[in-house]
């Protein structure tokens, strides 16, 4: 997952570096969505482990307390079971408190390069000269994602029908959406 993440950090490094700055920019957007992806990814890891540890735990409980018990009524051969057992969960649960720190650290690692790949795009698009359409529109989905609509292309559950549309019809898209809220504002 995290080489995943990666990968997408790079994509958005060679897009910066794009002479073009609209294929830049789009380039740039998709590496963040792909990153926040594998940030989800990678934090659904991190729950799951989370999870098998408990649950690990719990059988260690289970088979140090019935070892207890069995030196208790004096059952040797349920002891030594218990003890393997026990064993085999104190184990696992070394292992797995190494995984889960481990996962950690690689999701504090991706999110903090997340927060970066996202402020670098937001510097790029506010660096991108941008016509008077193009800043009606982006005034338009300001507006629009302050009062709780999401912006196509920031979703991830809305990414594939993102993908489906080509720039001009995403812009085609959004002009309209922007003309139907200045006819609902009353402004045209």
């Amino acid at each position: 997952m995290f080489e995943r993440l990666r990968d997408a950090i790079n994509a958005a490094l060679e897009a910066a570096a794009s002479p073009d700055a609209g294929v830049a920019v789009g380039k740039m957007r998709e590496a963040v969505i792909q990153a926040r992806a594998s940030l989800e990814a990678m934090r659904d890891g991190v729950q799951q482990t989370e999870q098998r540890l408990t649950l690990e735990r719990q059988q260690l409980a289970d088979a140090e307390r019935r070892g207890r018990l069995a030196r208790e009524i004096e059952d040797q051969e349920t002891v030594e079971i218990a003890e393997r057992f026990a064993s085999r969960h104190r184990d696992r649960v070394e292992v797995l408190e190494d995984k889960l720190a481990a996962q950690q650290g690689e999701l504090t690692l991706a999110e903090r390069e997340y927060g970066e790949m996202k402020g670098q795009l937001i510097a790029t698009e506010r660096a991108r000269p941008q016509t008077d359409a193009a800043r009606s529109v982006e005034a338009a989905w300001r507006d629009l994602e302050a009062a709780g609509m999401s912006r196509p292309g920031t979703d991830v559950e809305g990414e594939h029908l993102r993908s489906q549309l080509d720039r001009s019809a995403r812009e085609a898209a959004a002009e309209e959406k922007l003309q139907e809220l200045k006819r609902k504002m009353g402004k045209q």
